[in-house]
């Protein structure tokens, strides 16, 4: 029997996606756009790296031409190779740019309906929905109601939190209500209770998330944000692969923050980490212990919270190189049989204006022992992926997409 990961750099688009324009996003390129500062010397940052992006492993599995198939042109500092992996791009069907929305259609279960959104105006969200979140969670108000990015309106506003009691709300262009709060002078539990508050609040308006965002420190200066983060997701439609992998009585591992945007539905033994680096630790651990038929699905989402977001090109550029250097250690865990798919769920250049997500295609690397390379083209939608994992894993056809092992009517 076979084992199987999905592997998900979170914000790792890889050129606009074909409807960009419709969400204000045409000519959005992160992986493209990051290679040509690079390129340029815009990234060389001391202590930090320099020089042209060195991404040679992923490379190697067909990132470069993987790109090159979305956007037509090879990242630059890229050069022509031919691929080990099977490399192709996906095209999102899902009306978002959002994490859930990507994640679902990743897993062959592409979200069915429209999301709701908060305007971008000030206040942002409902007087009804505040006096009621302010009267049920017994709270002295709230500040914030606007859009925002999340580590900056900590530093804006977190004295003031300290100050007041009131926790801070914020809201982007994603489906989404976030709630930052003091770990210890509000408390964790208290903040996660307020959460479930909101989830119940929201549901009628189809927000997709209500994130908990604790954090410490005592100035603009020390204020950090823990590891505590908790997401209260709408669940997702029925049929992804983690369903049928479920079903079929397998192990599955769900790594980082795949619990929180599944809803905790068959999602499996959950496992959270410090950063990425911590993740791809646990993520190779258990991969040294999954049984056969199992599979690993893990979200690293450093390169989306803390450099896409906060428009850190040198930064989101020296993530992936970390990213790259851990791929040999991969590679040697991998068993015959096994398939591994590298991917994302959006975009998020860190070029582009403002501080939101940007629709794009993503990459699909599709490697292991005994997969032979290929082009795999665009996928008409994320979906493929679920279900060409379910496809190699013997599982029942997922929802929605078409395994790439079919292509040829196999």
């Amino acid at each position: 029997m076979t084992r199987a990961l999905i592997l998900v750099l979170d914000s790792f688009g890889c050129g606009n996606a074909p409807d960009a324009a419709a969400f204000g996003d045409e000519g959005s390129d992160t992986f493209g756009h990051i290679a040509q500062a690079c390129a340029t010397g815009l990234c060389d940052v001391e202590g930090l790296r320099s020089g042209p992006l060195r991404m040679p492993h992923l490379h190697a599995l067909g990132l470069g031409e993987a790109a090159r198939a979305s956007t037509g042109r090879m990242p630059a500092g890229f050069p022509d190779i031919a691929p080990t992996g099977a490399h192709g791009y996906g095209i999102e069907t899902s009306l978002g740019k959002d994490t859930p929305s990507g994640h679902w259609e990743i897993a062959g279960a592409p979200a069915d309906f429209a999301w709701g959104y908060f305007p971008a105006a000030e206040p942002a969200i409902p007087a009804s929905l505040i006096a009621d979140l302010v009267r049920e969670g017994g709270l002295p108000g709230v500040i914030g109601n606007v859009h925002a990015s999340g580590i900056a309106i900590i530093e804006e506003l977190g004295a003031e939190h300290l100050r007041t009691g009131k926790p801070i709300l914020y809201t982007s262009v994603d489906s989404v209500l976030q709630i930052a709060a003091h770990e210890q002078a509000f408390g964790l539990e208290r903040l996660y209770d307020l959460c479930r508050i909101a989830r119940r609040l929201c549901d009628p308006l189809h927000i997709g998330r209500i994130i908990a965002r604790p954090f410490l420190g005592d100035a603009p200066e020390t204020f950090k944000r823990t590891p505590h983060r908790k997401d209260f997701s709408i669940p997702p439609p029925e049929g992804s692969v983690l369903d049928r992998a479920v079903e079929a009585g397998r192990a599955v591992v769900s790594i980082g923050k795949i619990g929180d945007i599944f809803a905790h539905r068959n999602t499996g033994r959950e496992i959270k980490g410090r950063d990425d680096m911590d993740l791809f630790d646990k993520t190779l651990v258990e991969l040294n212990g999954l049984a056969d038929g199992g599979l690993i699905f893990a979200n690293y989402v450093d390169l989306d919270t803390d450099f896409g977001h906060r428009r850190n090109v040198a930064g989101y550029a020296a993530g992936l190189e970390r990213f790259d250097a851990r791929i040999p250690a991969l590679l040697s865990g991998l068993r015959p049989g096994d398939l591994c798919v590298i991917t994302a769920d959006h975009g998020n250049d860190p070029t582009w204006a403002g501080t939101d997500h940007t629709r794009e295609n993503v990459p699909i690397l599709a490697f292991g022992p005994g997969v032979a390379p290929r082009a795999l083209g665009g996928r008409t939608t994320f979906a493929d992926i679920g279900a060409s994992i379910a496809h190699h894993l013997g599982l029942a056809p997922t929802r929605a997409g078409r395994a790439w092992q079919n292509d040829s009517g196999q």
